[in-house]
């Protein structure tokens, strides 16, 4: 039902996303969504990527500080009120969002979007309820 995302702790100085994003490349990991928050002392990277074991192997063994966390995929259609719809499944269902991010597949008809709640089998059970299509590990691993 979840998506694996991984969450990379960076300082927040120049060149720290830099020498992650260059130790992913080198090992060949690719990255299907990536968002980037930051305070002022350092910064999340979260990203989906195509393999999450082996990512998560190459950070550690380069010493970033990383954790893997479940998250919500959705595909929704790529249009005006696709995001809406969700959001009002959620919104209904007395879910609350933490954070969220999107990113177009490969079908340009729809985009993916990742949602970080604090109840994933009631979120993923009002939007199933309202139609909208949940994405799996795999299927974004093979985007």
């Amino acid at each position: 039902m979840s998506v694996k995302q991984i969450s990379v702790f960076l300082e927040n100085r120049p060149g720290a996303l830099l020498g992650m994003t260059r130790v992913l490349a080198e090992r060949g990991v690719d990255m299907r969504a990536f968002s980037l928050a930051e305070s002022s002392d350092f910064g999340i990277a979260r990203i989906i990527v195509n393999d999450v074991e082996k990512t998560a192997a190459i950070l550690t063994e380069a010493g970033f500080v990383h954790n893997v966390t479940p998250v919500i995929a959705v595909s929704i259609t790529n249009r005006p009120g696709g995001l809406n719809n969700a959001l009002t499944a959620l919104s209904e269902a007395g879910v609350n969002v933490e954070y969220m991010y999107a990113f177009v597949g490969g079908n340009r008809d729809n985009a993916y979007m990742i949602f970080r709640v604090a109840d994933d089998e009631k979120a993923a059970a009002a939007l199933r309820g309202a139609g909208i299509q949940l994405a799996e590990q795999e299927e974004l691993a093979n985007l």
